[in-house]
């Protein structure tokens, strides 16, 4: 890595790619760089800007009048010819717009809606963890948090969801949000045969009766969301809510295997298992980075910013910052301040309007392991799978000791 003496906008110059496959194997060594290069950096092998260090991630979360998302979450700029594409109306459009879409949204996620979701995701959970007991050794990733996620979260969201298609579908959009590297070609082709499968699944006729996805359409049908927006959102809620929970969950198992102090805490006191969860994914953050678009010519921490430029904020590099956490490369469950201050959910107007759907499933789960496993532990070391836009498990081998 070499970092240049000179900048765009007064901005230093930090020459390196995040995207290649060692980076995104191994992404600590960036975000170390990122953070000591400056407040902000201009990454030159994109053409963009990006911020590593906390205090910052969070203003251009926060202020949407100056780093506005109707350009797109991912690298490329969705208005711009060769990259446009239809945008989320819940995570790509600005206000005023996105304040009455989030407001119809957020009508329906009721508290008795909510109430609802953790009594189905806590009976799940104990029928999972009956199998994973009688198993004994199994994979965190694909025989626990995805067979529990792919099983909670269509039940609430209204949508059926089998494995194969929704990780093909999930591995197309969160590598499409990065440059068109090969990871981004064959996730594109593996999808391929999914598509025409994803867009009639989230369409009226398909979606569950009494879910969040019916809800939604009976919303659109009263005016207050317009014609199609229905469908666009029940997508970006399958989107988010899919790959980043398994991830975040896996994150969490893997930590508590690792380190069996942090496991007899949960055992002992299984509500913990909440601050479990928000270590986890502060530690090793399920989406990596997520991009805004300077409005105008700006600033940022002293240094001016060129307008129309996309400014890739690294989530996973804020949550491991130094200025914001001490030893920030640990993993601490009575580590304090962890919800809301970590970014991992976002921040503002734009923060993951279903992180409450994420923490149930996570709480159901974790907590029925941690009530009846005495010890969890690695039978082999964890592996990851390189996306652009995330970093998650691909294998996380565990053995589990009953009470």
């Amino acid at each position: 890595m070499t970092i240049e003496a000179v900048g765009l906008a007064e901005a230093p110059v930090l020459d390196v790619d995040p995207y290649a496959m060692e980076m995104l194997r191994d992404p600590y060594p960036f975000q170390q760089a990122l953070r000591d290069a400056g407040p902000v950096v201009f990454l030159k092998p994109h053409g963009v800007y990006a911020v590593g260090r906390h205090a910052e991630a969070k203003v251009v979360l926060a202020d949407f009048e100056r780093f506005i998302t109707s350009g797109g979450i991912g690298l490329q700029d969705i208005r711009k010819p060769g990259d446009f594409r239809i945008p989320s109306r819940l995570l790509e459009i600005d206000p005023p717009d996105h304040t009455r879409v989030r407001a119809a949204v957020t009508k329906v996620l009721s508290p008795l809606v909510i109430r609802k979701w953790k009594e189905g995701f806590a009976e799940k959970a104990e029928a999972l963890v009956d199998k994973l007991i009688d198993m004994r050794e199994f994979d965190g990733v694909e025989h626990c948090a995805e067979a529990f996620v792919l099983q909670a979260f269509p039940s609430a969201v209204g949508v059926v969801l089998p494995r194969t298609e929704t990780l093909a579908i999930g591995e197309m959009r969160f590598n499409q949000s990065g440059p068109k590297n090969d990871l981004y070609n064959e996730a594109m082709a593996k999808a391929q045969p999914y598509l025409a499968w994803f867009e009639q699944t989230v369409q009226r006729d398909a979606v569950l009766p009494g879910s969040i996805a019916e809800m939604l359409f009976k919303v659109e049908d009263t005016g207050e969301l317009e014609s199609g927006v229905a469908s666009n959102i029940i997508r970006s809620f399958v989107g988010g809510g899919t790959d980043s929970t398994i991830a975040g969950i896996g994150f969490a198992l893997h930590q508590l295997a690792r380190n069996p102090a942090q496991w007899a805490k949960v055992h002992a006191e299984p509500a913990k298992v909440k601050a479990a969860f928000e270590e986890g994914i502060r530690h090793e953050s399920p989406f990596q980075v997520t991009y805004r678009t300077t409005a105008g010519p700006t600033e940022l921490a002293g240094i001016r910013l060129q307008g129309d430029t996309k400014i890739g904020v690294w989530l996973g590099a804020a949550n491991r910052d130094p200025r914001q956490w001490d030893a920030p490369d640990h993993y601490d469950i009575d580590r304090p301040q962890l919800a809301g201050t970590h970014t991992a959910m976002g921040t503002g107007a734009h923060a993951c309007i279903g992180q409450m759907i994420a923490r149930g499933e996570s709480e159901a789960l974790l907590g029925a392991l941690a009530r009846r496993v005495r010890q969890v532990s690695l039978t082999a070391p964890a592996t990851y799978r390189p996306i652009n836009q995330m970093r998650t498990l691909d294998r996380l081998p565990l053995r589990v000791e009953p009470k």
